[in-house]
């Protein structure tokens, strides 16, 4: 029985607390598109990608429609394309061309899988799609790109972080001329999940269905007024319920919508993304949810154990409306993307370092920071190494989205616009970890990854 006080709740919600499905991403195999011939696979890989996709932009509306709720993005994951290229060789420029004219041509927002598993090691066609990433990221508009360079069962292949440092390089400064949009689209991860709806590190899984729908949910701004409501007698017990109970209702919105656009579209529903997802408008953050909690600016001691208890909470209620959780499911903590982020990163209470250790609670890691442009690769590589061993040592997803602002230092401003929104350059470390670096290899797993 519909209930009134529900329904203008939800209303409330979507109108005045930015509450959204922040994406419907249909995941879709491309190893049937495997050919010798390269030419003959991107011809493939677009026929597809289109039959399969060309109704979900419009699904998608028509779902907003019907329920009156806001979808705000509509994307594809593909099966990582260097498996496509071991098999064709060739250039891998002509896929991400390709993946490119179908996203424009079915009206998407992004496309994600111009990436490579490499967490063991480099299988044919690895090594070529990593050192196309660059030039792909910026003769295209709609690709997203990712690497998987370490799990906690194989360790970490530090001869592809090394590789990956060099390669945010220069994917910033082919693109130095558009605030170096080339490494916001493209995340190094340890732990990549096959199931990922969001961008920029979204792919495909070969384990995955040949064509499937993953949802990504959205609220910070909906858990962040169901706290305030609450007032500030509330003790931490009772802090953390409230957000479980708000999981809980953001998380049905997002199995309504993904179960609708598997029945419309024909495909299987794969699963619910749980994350908080921030961006820069005003009431829609993660950081503001730490600072009602109880924090004066998000940053300050205590930053790391409130977001604990806030990731801890978004998968408790989460996972009890839905049974088809995956994804990343968390909190993201992405500092250009988020409102509160961007003013504690300006103020200097949020550096760089207390973002590493709030990564070990969250459910990624280092996002949409901006650093200075003159950051060696070494530099870039071992924050990818230290990101990658809080996730193999943890058991948990980590990953790496730094932007070198080519041409400007601490202080200045990176401005991209949209949901990427803006970014202070912030301070690292410029010791030298070079040595560590060149001397590759692989840092093994945990002894605690032997559990069978």
């Amino acid at each position: 029985m519909l209930n009134m006080s529900d329904i203008v709740e939800t209303i409330t919600m979507i109108q005045d607390e930015n509450l959204d499905i922040r994406t419907i991403t249909m995941g879709i195999s491309l190893l049937d598109c495997c050919d010798s011939d390269i030419d003959r696979s991107c011809e493939k890989v677009y026929e597809k990608i289109y039959r399969c996709a060309k109704d979900l932009v419009k699904t998608g509306c028509d779902i907003e429609q019907k329920y009156g709720i806001p979808i705000i993005n509509k994307r594809i994951s593909v099966t990582p394309i260097a498996m496509l290229v071991g098999a064709s060789g060739g250039d891998p420029l002509k896929y991400a061309l390709t993946l490119d004219r179908v996203a424009k041509d079915v009206g998407v927002n992004f496309i994600g899988g111009f990436s490579a598993l490499v967490h063991k090691g480099f299988s044919p066609g690895d090594k070529e799609l990593i050192e196309a990433i660059p030039r792909a990221l910026s003769e295209t508009e709609f690709v997203c790109s990712s690497v998987n360079i370490g799990t906690s069962k194989s360790g970490i292949n530090m001869d592809a972080v090394r590789t990956m440092g060099k390669v945010v390089r220069e994917a910033a400064e082919l693109t130095a001329d558009r605030q170096c949009i080339g490494a916001a689209k493209l995340v190094v991860f340890c732990n990549a999940p096959e199931d990922n709806p969001f961008m920029a590190g979204a792919f495909h899984g070969p384990g995955e269905p040949d064509c499937v729908i993953n949802v990504g949910v959205s609220g910070p701004g909906v858990v962040r007024a169901a706290l305030a409501k609450a007032g500030d007698d509330l003790d931490l017990t009772q802090v953390a319920d409230i957000i479980k109970k708000t999981a809980f209702k953001i998380t049905r919105m997002g199995q309504l919508v993904g179960s609708e656009a598997s029945k419309r579209l024909g495909v299987p529903f794969g699963i619910v993304d749980l994350s908080l997802a921030p961006t820069p408008a005003i009431g829609d953050s993660v950081a503001h949810i730490l600072e009602e909690i109880g924090l004066d600016m998000c940053g300050a001691h205590g930053t790391t154990a409130a977001l604990a208890m806030l990731n801890d909470a978004v998968k408790k209620g989460g996972v009890m409306a839905s049974s088809n959780v995956g994804g990343l499911s968390g909190a993201f903590i992405p500092v250009s993307e988020d409102a509160g982020m961007i003013d504690a990163a300006r103020s200097g209470v949020l550096t760089i370092e207390k973002l590493e250790a709030m990564t070990a609670v969250c459910s990624v890691g280092l996002d949409m920071i901006v650093i200075p442009g003159d950051t060696p690769a070494e530099i870039i590589s071992a924050i990818i190494a230290d990101e990658a061993a809080i996730g193999m040592v943890n058991f948990k997803t980590t990953a790496v989205r730094v932007i070198p602002a080519i041409g400007k230092n601490e202080g200045e401003e990176l401005e991209f616009g949209g949901l990427l929104g803006q970014g202070p350059v912030m301070k690292i470390n410029k010791t030298s970890p070079a040595k560590m670096i060149n001397r590759g290899g692989r840092i093994p797993a945990p002894l605690h990854s032997l559990k069978n």
